[in-house]
């Protein structure tokens, strides 16, 4: 019992100092707000506005039908330039696109041969000088078969391919950026906000007097663990309430409660993280360097970004021993496929084991770094 009241009447201590720093406070406020917002509207689809230029050196109705088959949302309204304008709108950055139509180019389309176009493509704008040359190549083809049949109907194909899209039918980036928002914003911050909490007694020289009150390292460290991590579920559970489904209705298929479950075990893990960096960094600039080292392998390589089977099988097996590789594949399942305890449980029992050897092995730290102190 003695113990428990330590525990919490530390952990109380570190809520308080945590309100009286208006950066901090800030700082979690406009993680789970302002940033989720941003991160599902503001990211615009792969291909959107593009703006191409066409060099009409034919002038004829094929060339007419190609030009005015680029139009809105995917295309901005193609621009006719002529050719000496093309290589000076290119450098300026003017366009993405250039088509460079030559002379002829009905001519020989309807004697049987094969002309060919030339496609410029900015390839700066990576998103979409990829996408949108599959696109344009497309339309080009689909209306010059139009023009050679002399009219427009869809050839029967050998295979009807029949698509059904899951979990987000009508493909809307806003579902999957803010909830990967929240789930990135967990990691960081509870790193941060442990780590601010050990730096922030070293620097107030309120460590050495923890060190002589009759309280034990795992105490001091459990009680930053569930003050630290307490403000970090909340604020992710009032995020996916009034930022996720009230300010942008976007629906979520499982259960909140499991997976603020699973946040709490992830939660385990990263702040015995932040505490273990804590006291390998003498300062906060220090700390913000060593989070840059740990924070970006943790949330590009963990699935979120992009599926860890398209990565090297090395990296696959390397981040099993990460957090947020369990953390994002429980999150995903629950809040985007609506899968139960049945189906995450393994997820649930690695993210207990990873945050166990954490725990313990940052508690040696924090023994030898008070030790050393004393």
């Amino acid at each position: 019992m003695p113990g428990l009241k330590n525990i919490y009447r530390l952990g109380t201590k570190e809520l308080w100092s945590l309100i009286r720093d208006p950066i901090l406070l800030f700082l979690i406020i406009y993680t789970f707000t302002f940033s989720v917002y941003t991160a599902a509207t503001a990211m615009p689809e792969t291909l959107h506005g593009a703006p191409i230029a066409i060099v009409d050196e034919d002038r004829s109705p094929l060339s007419g039908r190609i030009i005015s088959s680029f139009y809105p949302p995917r295309f901005s309204p193609p621009q006719l330039i002529s050719i000496h304008e093309m290589d000076s709108g290119m450098d300026e950055g003017r366009f993405t696109f250039v088509l460079n139509i030559p002379p002829d180019f009905q001519k020989n389309v309807l004697a049987g041969k094969q002309p060919e176009l030339q496609l410029n493509i900015d390839a700066t704008r990576m998103s979409q000088a990829f996408t949108g040359s599959g696109n344009i190549q497309q339309i080009i083809n689909g209306e010059i078969g139009e023009f050679v049949q002399r009219y427009r109907s869809n050839e029967p194909q050998a295979i009807e391919l029949a698509m059904r899209m899951r979990f987000n039918p009508t493909l809307e980036r806003a579902w999957f950026g803010a909830l990967m928002e929240i789930i990135n914003s967990i990691t960081m911050l509870s790193i941060i906000l442990t780590g601010a909490a050990l730096i922030r007694e070293r620097e107030h020289g309120t460590i050495e007097h923890l060190l002589v009150m009759p309280v034990t390292p795992a105490e001091i460290m459990i009680s930053k663990i569930w003050s630290m991590g307490l403000v970090v579920l909340l604020a992710a559970a009032g995020s996916l309430q009034f930022v996720v489904q009230d300010m942008l209705s976007i629906p979520i298929e499982g259960s909140v409660l499991l997976f603020l479950a699973g946040a709490t075990l992830h939660l385990f893990a990263t702040t015995s993280m932040g505490i273990f960096l804590a006291t390998i960094a003498r300062n906060m600039p220090q700390f913000g360097l060593l989070m840059v080292l740990i924070l970006l392998p943790l949330q590009m390589l963990s699935g979120g970004s992009t599926p860890r089977e398209s990565m090297p099988q090395f990296v696959q097996d390397i981040m099993l021993a990460a957090p947020t590789t369990h953390f994002v594949s429980l999150g995903q399942a629950i809040l985007y496929r609506g899968a139960g305890f049945d189906v995450v449980w393994p997820a649930f029992l690695a993210l207990f084991i990873i945050g166990a050897v954490f725990f313990l092995f940052s508690l040696n730290r924090f023994r030898k770094t008070l030790s050393q102190m004393a």
